[in-house]
């Protein structure tokens, strides 16, 4: 479905994206993940062709960006950070209007606007925009990136700002919309949603793809399971130093990155009579794999200015 190649965006002397490769397969939904300014929402507005890259290749559905921006406009569906409405409109006039504009039919315009109002449980009683809760402006902002039955969808922070029923809706929505077979390309920073719906997740920093992959394939570069183990002993012996155990209200914890390790362990406890209350595996939250990458390019870049 898009196929980016090289992608670099300056703004002015400011280079928000370096040589940025992005593949998305139809019917998948891919994350893009990194701190404040690392450059999630440049590279959201290229993919939309709201924006031109500086240099690069680009196609999206088969299409070229640089010259065919607006058929990929009409095959795509985005949602900015913010729900900017038009706050005087209704519902349904808002979702009318923009339906018109994409040339539906009047029945198309009926149909998709009523099957929408369905789907997202929107049920304002007449009110207006303006007068709408936070959520359902924004289940209002995504059925206007729906009206024109796109086949890409591409959403800056749907959730953002949430609470967490209407938050934990609308990821259950794009579940559907992916069953549908619809692509999704979405940028957020509750990464326990990203770890749960994406199929691949690019993580950005300061303008550059540092890494992707499925999480299971992040969780692999991360190191993998984990071990827990909680245990009870009468006296810890010099041996159990090479071990990483904290002690809390008489009992111990211990937290092990391989079995080799957790075999020790466990044997030192049998051979002093201690006694194993729990054993847990553990496989590490994309929360914990981003703030790891974070820690390491922060040791690496001190590290350079100590030199």
């Amino acid at each position: 479905m898009i196929h980016g190649k090289s992608i670099t965006k300056k703004f002015g002397k400011f280079r928000a994206l370096s040589e940025i490769d992005i593949e998305v397969k139809k019917g998948t939904i891919v994350g893009i993940i990194g701190h404040n300014g690392a450059g999630k929402t440049t590279i959201l507005r290229i993919l939309s062709c709201l924006i031109e890259p500086t240099s690069g290749e680009l196609t999206i559905g088969g299409f070229e960006a640089k010259r065919d921006s607006r058929k990929i406009k009409l095959l795509t569906g985005y949602l900015p950070e913010e729900s900017r409405l038009y706050e005087t409109m209704t519902a349904r006039s808002y979702l009318r209007f923009f339906a018109e504009i994409y040339g539906l039919s009047k029945y198309e315009i009926d149909s998709r606007t009523n099957k929408l109002l369905r789907a997202l449980d929107l049920k304002t009683d007449g009110k207006k925009n303006g007068e709408l809760s936070k959520g359902m402006k924004r289940k209002v902002a995504i059925a206007r990136s729906l009206i024109h039955n796109p086949a890409l969808l591409i959403y800056d922070e749907p959730t953002s700002g949430l609470d967490p029923v209407t938050s934990r809706f609308i990821v259950d929505y794009l579940l559907k919309l992916k069953e549908e077979g619809r692509t999704i390309v979405i940028s957020a920073h509750n990464l326990y949603q990203i770890e749960a719906i994406c199929d691949l997740i690019y993580i950005l920093h300061e303008g550059v793809i540092v890494i992707k992959g499925t999480i299971s394939e992040l969780r692999k570069w991360f190191g993998g399971v984990s071990y827990s183990i909680q245990f009870k002993i009468e006296n810890l012996d010099e041996k159990f130093q090479k071990f990483p155990i904290i002690s809390k209200k008489g009992i111990f914890y211990a937290t092990l990155k391989d079995t080799k390790s957790l075999n020790e362990l466990t044997l030192l406890i049998t051979q002093y009579n201690g006694s194993i209350e729990t054993i847990e595996s553990k496989n590490p939250t994309l929360e914990e794999i981003f703030f790891s990458l974070e820690q390491k390019r922060a040791i690496n870049l001190s590290e350079m200015n100590s030199v």
